[in-house]
């Protein structure tokens, strides 16, 4: 049996281990395979070498985190140890899906659902974020765009991180008349903003979202809704920018108060403006580009987390635009 001991003499026990040692009872049921002693500013790690070195070097981040934040949550715990690596005998058979582990948890939805980064870029969009502001994910469809950036919202929110979470696309049709469906103004758009509730029914419980709409914790809404606005101590996405027109688009970003997030999805292969209207995420993505606290992160078929058929659905589109 291997053992390693790890030193935390600079940062306060109390905040790693959390109140009754919480943290502590969760790293040891994550890797059960492991003895885990801590005493004072140390702590022993017994057992297998390779699942010592795994430990270790997700260990050395939740260090790093305390550290920079001198704080500690659950949820950010659970996302820097993530899942472990697995062995060989435990490897999926899909050649895609062995591609990229996300490993971290990004939120924990109803009935323990683990919301992670599937692929390599939804876990650069899950890096970017924290560094900066803004963040612009350009992607096509089934990406998990939309979804990764919901799910960061949440995290957000239940990590007290802010305060409210604004969602929001631009009301553009995609092939049929916005005037001719039934119902009242809400009735009437929120076909438009349903994936991005049915991102959310995936992350928290029915009851809890239905309070947090009533109470405009969360909010849905038109573009349009965002004019005249400060957005601030929340967290806000723009989802389907590439049918936001320049003015739109500009609009938005200015909305921005000292303490908000920001992030703006889009396909920039799926725009349904007029014709002869150009879409504004072309033009925020030339002249944004080198301003430091705003990221791009640009997804591809790799990305694609739907049934694998749509890869190649993709694929064979790809000619025509």
């Amino acid at each position: 049996m291997n053992e390693l001991k790890l030193s935390i003499e600079n940062i306060n026990p109390a905040v790693l281990w959390g109140p009754n040692n919480d943290h502590f009872e969760i790293l040891k049921k994550q890797y059960p395979k492991l003895k885990l002693v801590a005493r004072g500013s140390e702590v022993k790690i017994l057992g297998d070498e390779t699942e010592i070195n795994v430990f270790k070097e997700k260990f050395d981040n939740v260090i790093a985190h305390v550290e920079k934040f001198e704080s500690l949550n659950i949820t950010d715990l659970e996302r820097i140890m993530g899942a472990k690596a697995k062995s060989s005998s435990d490897a999926p058979t899909d050649t895609t899906a062995a591609k990229f582990d996300g490993g971290e948890v990004i939120v924990f939805g109803p009935n323990g659902v683990m919301v992670k980064a599937r692929t390599a870029n939804q876990r650069k969009m899950v890096d970017c974020i924290i560094k900066s502001d803004i963040l612009f994910a350009i992607g096509p469809a089934g990406t998990g765009k939309t979804y990764t950036a919901v799910a960061l919202a949440v995290r957000a929110l239940k990590n007290k991180e802010i305060k409210r979470i604004i969602l929001t696309r631009p009301a553009v049709e995609a092939g049929e008349n916005l005037g001719f469906l039934p119902g009242d103004l809400k009735e009437k758009i929120d076909p438009y903003l349903r994936p991005l509730y049915d991102a959310l029914d995936d992350m928290i419980p029915a009851e809890k979202l239905k309070v947090y709409l009533e109470n405009r914790t969360i909010e849905i809404a038109p573009l349009a809704f965002m004019r005249g606005r400060t957005l601030d101590n929340c967290f806000v996405i723009l989802d389907e920018a590439q049918n936001a027109t320049d003015m739109q688009l500009k609009m938005f970003l200015t909305r921005m108060g000292p303490s908000a997030k920001f992030i703006v999805t889009g396909d920039v292969t799926q725009i349904d403006l007029p014709k002869k209207q150009q879409s504004g995420l072309f033009t925020a993505l030339k002249i944004l580009t080198d301003i430091k606290g705003i990221e791009i992160v640009y997804l591809s078929g790799e990305d694609v987390v739907r049934h694998k058929l749509v890869r190649k659905i993709l694929e064979a589109y790809g000619d025509i635009q």
